[in-house]
């Protein structure tokens, strides 16, 4: 019997240039996180196993790169945008294959450009932006892991003040937790402490009590270090 591969070809029709292409996603069964950080970064026994390698769409015609989670929707001008500033800059590469993290790398980078000409939501950029500071976690280059947490930390709090996270997955409470977390992570003690007590807040009506709890253990390790930085 042959045995099932960890990847799969998926039929994809590119928004921007309209044609066909398939691109590998990682079958669910195959993917075992073996814990979370405290910014909810997987982590797995087996980092080929990786379904952020494959979050990323990127058509091999014309550039244009986008996760499940981007609109159909493209704004007055964006389009031609795109066709000017990817799609005709485009030197023909292939992503459709199994990926190495480098590979996952270079496709987050065209997504979050891509969304950026597409304008798309605060809450999607923010997304993006950690997914790849979490791939350069997993490379251990600090510095680039700390440039995009900021950049993600920007889009949370862009998505919070102007509500376009509402009707997304992500709820209030984690949005609080989230800009907290990435907050104490590029040490922005003041904010992070801030958006802490904001989840712990909300505890009264929150249908979340794990995050409760994670903004709790983190308040009180940040307080610690107050403490001890003041003595």
């Amino acid at each position: 019997m042959q045995q099932l591969k960890p990847t799969y070809d998926k039929k994809c029709v590119c928004r921007v240039c309209k044609q066909s292409f398939t691109t590998k996603k990682l079958r669910s069964r195959f993917v075992k996180a073996a814990d979370y950080d405290s910014d909810f970064c997987p982590n797995y026994s087996d980092e080929s196993m990786n379904p952020l390698f494959y979050h990323i769409n990127t058509c091999p015609h014309c550039g244009y790169s986008e996760s499940e989670d981007f609109s159909p929707y493209f704004p007055p001008g964006a389009l031609d945008m795109i066709h000017s500033k990817v799609a005709s800059a485009w030197i023909p590469q292939d992503y459709c294959q199994d990926r190495s993290i480098i590979g996952a790398v270079n496709t987050y980078k065209l997504a979050i450009y891509c969304g950026t000409l597409k304008r798309e939501k605060h809450i999607i950029m923010a997304g993006l932006h950690v997914r790849l500071a979490w791939l350069y976690r997993g490379m251990k280059n600090d510095d680039q892991e700390q440039r995009f947490l900021k950049f993600s930390l920007k889009e949370y709090v862009e998505s919070y003040m102007s509500d376009d996270f509402k009707g997304s997955s992500i709820s209030e409470t984690r949005i609080f937790y989230l800009i907290g977390e990435l907050s104490r992570r590029t040490h922005q003690s003041e904010q992070a402490v801030k958006y802490f007590s904001k989840v712990i807040e909300l505890q009264s009506r929150s249908t979340e009590p794990k995050l409760i709890e994670m903004a709790r253990e983190r308040w009180y390790e940040m307080r610690q270090e107050q403490k001890t930085a003041a003595n």
